[in-house]
């Protein structure tokens, strides 16, 4: 006895905790991973699927017969082999069933067993019925030829096959996952034809290497007829080594403009796709797609419509999208984790999975062959006698009638065996005819023959391989079909950044006074005439697209930006910007700025110091904004002003004291941030007593032309006569003539306009 039992006076055994717990999780673990999760290799089943086919076989349910209630096949499988819920034993069968799951079912089932949209919304077993598919002969057709080992049921009343005699590696053809105690597996389906003609090279040469094995098997075969896009280095390296991952992507067309889906992943359902799509549009996530639909029926399983927003939109973009952002496009584990011959759980790779099964087909066909020996031995062992019985035909007829005991005197009388002397006893008076003499001749030379040929095959390796390759290649025939899943060699996905979703449409943002801010669509916008709350005026505005981003510059200087298509329509009065934004307590905005990442653009401050940054510069996620231009202590931000050209634009700078200064925009230097260098000096008593500043920045270019107002006075110049005014860097700069001193506002005019004035 084991030290760490012992018995009391009463003759109970006790037993350490530790050592119970840890023998009764073993032994539940071995029993998880054996009995119930994990595929044998040799039939490529667990035990729940090999007893619901074993069981509907013994119900007579092959595929001429006719359907039955499939809540009698569950309830011969639990009462007689699977002692276990009629649910989940119900689930496998109709997995077994369903041809979007299984690449060659098992099961022909009648009735609803689900759909691809919702597998589980099969009917209840009282509903459907079911029989055994014509594929279902692969695994059953010599299960009575002595080719397999019978194990007493849970009960001990019945025997049931410990496997089928597969005749071809299902494990591979229709898979299977599982999750067993401490692993799992997860192997996908594969092609008939393609795993016949690996079968078919191994048996031809055993040492074929892998790489010629690959020539065949192209990688998995779903039953859909969605796209593998899984590189074939990484498809190589999942069957080198037994573990990797398949990428499966939808198929899609295009038809009168529209996005039509028609094939999807491998259990992935239409419902859940059109659902997430959804989900981009309601949060406004997806503008590109205009509207979704879908048309599947019978005659199209799958047809998911997708109508773009227009003509212009790039589908192959937009797909690739949807594919990274939803289940368009999946991966699925592989881990071929099975039980060998060797009852043992191990991952194999293909190499070893077609090797195994190879011998485990070879032992079978010995056995098969070997069963049918004894049969023909057993039956030339029964004609022997008959015939000696018709040659003493007369003797035998007066032993019958006259002998006690027939069989004893027979036996003696003939030198024969008791089965045939029992053989003899049983012939019918019909079989005595001459011409029974002549049929017992020709069956025992055919069968002569027939035993001829047996002991040939069970005598060579060979030409049992030979057996074998004949009858892989002719089932191939019968049940194998042309690959579904096609490999194809695609771009990755990849999710579209937010302002790529949206469409590049002209957009005018307007800020007012009290910092809200709204959209209006177009360039020709009157941002003066719309309307604004009591008290609140128009400030800033700036026209860009609906696809960029728009920056908002604080009395701080800091920086803050959205995208321009998420502002409120200018129908409206828009919304407050401290509702998207943190600015410190005080901080009021004063600039709005709209362009590309590369647009340059002039910050100033109203003591004449500034720089020139790119758009990209200003741009940032923070919602409490970052420190952009650093502004004197007492001065305020200037509007920002763009740069067309840094090496050929001229920079204009006026102060509130009617100081007009030109110099070279390229004079300026270009920071990300900062203060910036002097532009326009003031004299620092002036500056500091608050009774001058610089009021007015504008850049131009070589055909532009400036304005300056002076209430209902104004002044137009172009650049030869604002050469008059052409200082060196940090100069105060000459006064405008007197009567256009006092500037109201400036304005850069556009060469066309410049004519009509």
């Amino acid at each position: 006895m084991s030290e760490n039992l012992e018995l009391n006076y009463e003759g109970v055994e006790r037993q350490p905790l530790h050592v119970y717990t840890e023998k009764a999780y073993l032994d539940y673990s071995m029993y998880v991973i054996l009995d119930r999760a994990l595929p044998h290799i040799g039939d490529g089943l667990k035990p729940v699927q090999r007893r619901i086919v074993y069981a509907m076989s013994e119900l007579g349910l092959s595929a001429s017969s006719k359907h039955k209630k499939s809540a009698r096949t569950v309830g011969d499988v639990l009462g007689k082999y699977h002692p276990h819920g009629d649910t989940a034993c119900y689930e496998a069968m109709v997995l077994m069933a369903q041809a979007f799951s299984y690449r060659y079912p098992l099961i022909d089932g009648q009735g609803n067993f689900g759909s691809p949209d919702d597998p589980k919304s099969f009917a209840a077993m009282r509903y459907t019925e079911s029989r055994l598919s014509g594929f279902a002969r692969v695994l059953l057709s010599e299960l009575d030829q002595g080719t397999v080992d019978w194990v007493a049921n849970f009960d001990g009343t019945l025997e049931e096959p410990s496997l089928l005699p597969a005749r071809l590696p299902h494990v591979l053809l229709n898979g299977t996952t599982g999750i067993a105690v401490g692993m799992a597996t997860d192997i996908p389906p594969h092609n008939l034809r393609e795993i016949a003609k690996a079968c078919v090279a191994l048996l031809d040469k055993a040492r074929t290497p892998l790489a010629d094995l690959l020539k065949h098997v192209k990688g998995p075969d779903y039953p859909t007829e969605a796209e593998i896009i899984t590189p074939p280095e990484e498809l190589k390296a999942m069957y080198e080594t037994g573990n990797g991952s398949v990428r499966m992507r939808a198929v899609y067309e295009r038809e009168d403009g529209d996005i039509i889906v028609t094939a999807l992943p491998h259990q992935v359902s239409g419902a859940r796709v059109m659902e997430q799509i959804a989900g981009q549009m309601l949060a406004k996530k997806l503008p590109l797609v205009e509207d979704l639909r879908d048309e599947s029926d019978h005659e199209n399983p799958t047809r998911l419509v997708i109508v773009p927003r227009s003509n212009r939109v790039d589908v192959a973009a937009l797909m690739s999208h949807l594919f990274a952002t939803t289940d368009l496009e999946r991966s699925y584990r592989v881990n071929m984790n099975m039980i060998g011959t060797n009852g043992r759980p191990q991952v194999k790779n293909l190499k070893q999975i077609l090797q195994e099964w190879i011998a485990f087909r070879i032992g079978t066909v010995r056995r098969r062959l070997k069963w049918r020996l004894d049969k023909v031995d057993a039956r030339l062992h029964v004609l022997e006698g008959l015939l000696i019985a018709f040659l003493n035909l007369d003797e035998v007829i007066r032993i019958v009638r006259n002998e006690d005991d027939p069989k004893k005197v027979l036996m003696k009388t003939f030198k024969i065996s008791e089965i045939q002397a029992e053989a003899i006893l049983e012939t019918k008076l019909r079989h005595l005819a001459k011409l029974e003499e002549m049929k017992i001749r020709a069956e025992q030379e055919e069968l002569t023959g027939e035993k001829k040929e047996l002991e040939k095959l069970l005598g060579s390796d060979q030409r049992i391989k030979t057996l074998i390759k004949k009858e892989i290649q002719a089932d191939a025939e019968t049940y194998g079909d042309d690959r579904r899943s096609p490999i194809v060699a695609r771009d990755a996905a990849r999710a579209m950044d937010e302002t790529d979703l949206v469409p590049s449409e002209a957009l005018t943002v307007v800020l007012s006074t009290k910092g809200w801010v709204r959209a209006a669509k177009g360039y020709d916008v009157d941002v003066k005439g719309l309307s604004y709350k009591s008290g609140d005026g128009f400030l800033d505005s700036a026209q860009g697209k609906s696809n960029q981003s728009v920056v908002f510059l604080d009395s701080d200087g800091r920086a803050y930006s959205l995208p321009a298509h998420s502002l409120p329509s200018a129908r409206g009065q828009g919304e407050p910007l401290t509702g998207r934004f943190k600015p410190a307590s005080g901080a009021e905005f004063r600039a709005c700025v709209m362009g590309r990442d590369d647009d340059e653009f002039l910050l100033a401050s109203s003591h004449g110091y500034g720089y020139v940054c790119k758009f990209s510069d200003l741009v940032t996620r923070k919602k409490n904004g970052k420190a952009q231009i650093r502004l004197p202590a007492g001065s305020r931000l200037l509007p920002v002003a763009p740069v067309r050209d840094y090496d050929g634009d001229q920079l204009v700078s006026i102060t509130s004291e009617g100081y007009i200064a030109l110099l070279y925009a390229k004079e300026v230097p270009r920071l990300a941030r900062g203060k910036g260098n002097k532009i326009q000096g003031i004299p620092p008593k002036r500056l500091k007593a608050g009774e001058e500043e610089v009021a007015y920045l504008a850049c131009l270019g070589p055909k532009q032309k400036l304005t300056v107002h002076c209430g209902k006075k104004y002044k137009t110049m172009n650049l030869k006569e604002l050469e008059d005014y052409r200082i060196e860097r940090g100069k105060r700069g000459r006064k405008l003539p007197r009567g256009y001193q006092n500037v109201t506002a400036i304005e850069v005019v556009e060469p066309a306009r410049a004519g009509q004035d």
